[in-house]
């Protein structure tokens, strides 16, 4: 399994907010829908998820707020800004462009 020292620099914003671009999460939401949509290929850990939801926050790519969950529970709620938006765009973007080169180099060299 992977962690999140693992992935490539950048590849936890960039799955922190697609995982958010369809609806607003708590950050143990977060890492459980990274972890299932990967068929648990992908687990990050609270001290990986954490620092990167503030450097987000930080950025204005995130905003927060609390929030009452499902279970009663107050937790902070995280969602894209309109920043945040043309970030994840620009980031889907670099990671086929990625993608793509280390898939030639695997497939040519």
């Amino acid at each position: 399994m992977s962690r999140p020292s693992d992935l490539i620099q950048g590849t936890l914003d960039l799955l922190i907010l697609k995982t958010l671009s369809t609806e607003p999460k708590h950050g143990w939401a977060i890492a459980k829908r990274i972890q299932e949509v990967s068929g648990a290929a992908l687990q990050v850990t609270q001290g990986a998820l954490y620092p990167a939801l503030h450097r987000l926050e930080q950025q204005g790519w995130i905003s927060a707020k609390w929030r009452t969950t499902d279970t009663g529970r107050e937790a902070k709620f995280y969602q894209l800004t309109k920043a945040g938006t043309v970030q994840l765009e620009k980031e889907l973007a670099q990671w086929v462009r990625l993608s793509n080169a280390v898939g030639l180099v695997i497939r040519l060299a």
